[in-house]
């Protein structure tokens, strides 16, 4: 099996799936009309901009971390079918199947991000096109921490523990990040250690006219490190236990 074949395979897999609409697309968006939207207008407190240009950033965060995660309960469902057996002896690669995961979940998360921008834009939000280019880019960096954490997920969990782990863990995720509400005190001094956290900045700094910080940079590529590190463990390990 080719690397393009099997990436068309994983799109049109991904599409069907109504938990991935549900959890990663609807939920995010009916969130940011209840809470956004219902709050259009007013300043968020210690955020700095609007109520909905903060959950417009955050949902759209959010909406794309679960979209990379969800790529973790695809992987647990093709181990409990042999389904990664059977791509061991194909010619499919270790890179290239890794590569295909990512490849799907981040055009899935593309598609949570323009549907929440859309949204903001309906609700007034205005923006110059290279601050919505640039914080979809700091976006986009920040989500390859929480796409390895799907790869280690899916190859160490089975499918019926994997939605209360995805779950649990996306949400502890979002909370400590900000995407609820921003921080303050000593949640705000442990969030910054989180690539959530910097997830909820990307929109935030850039609505404000500018960037990351050099820690944010610094935490994203760390946890980016780590957890490839530890995807390539797991799926190393799951191999040995199906040889």
């Amino acid at each position: 099996m080719s690397n393009v074949t099997y990436v068309r395979y994983e799109l049109l897999r991904t599409l069907r799936n109504r938990r991935f609409f549900i959890f990663s697309l609807a939920f995010p968006l009916v969130m940011f009309f209840l809470v956004g939207g219902s709050n259009s207008g007013t300043v968020m407190p210690l955020a700095g901009i609007s109520f909905t240009e903060y959950y417009m950033v955050s949902m759209a965060g959010w909406g794309a971390m679960m979209s990379v995660l969800a790529g973790g309960a695809r992987i647990s469902t093709e181990r409990q079918a042999g389904w990664i057996r059977q791509l061991r002896v194909t010619p499919l690669t270790t890179s290239g199947y890794f590569r295909s995961k990512v490849v799907t979940s981040y055009v899935m998360a593309l598609l949570s991000m323009v549907l929440l921008y859309s949204a903001g834009i309906a609700l007034g939000v205005r923006l110059p096109l290279g601050n919505w280019a640039q914080m979809s880019g700091l976006i986009l960096v920040g989500l390859v921490p929480f796409a390895a954490l799907g790869v280690v997920m899916g190859h160490l969990l089975s499918p019926d523990s994997m939605g209360p782990a995805l779950g649990g863990i996306a949400s502890l995720f979002a909370f400590l990040g900000g995407s609820w509400f921003p921080l303050d005190g000593w949640l705000k001094s442990f969030g910054e250690w989180l690539p959530s956290y910097w997830l909820v900045q990307a929109g935030r700094t850039t609505i404000l006219g500018g960037s990351w910080s050099p820690q944010g940079w610094l935490v994203v590529a760390a946890w980016a490190a780590v957890m490839t590190v530890l995807a390539g463990w797991a799926y190393r390990r799951d191999g040995k236990r199906v040889t």
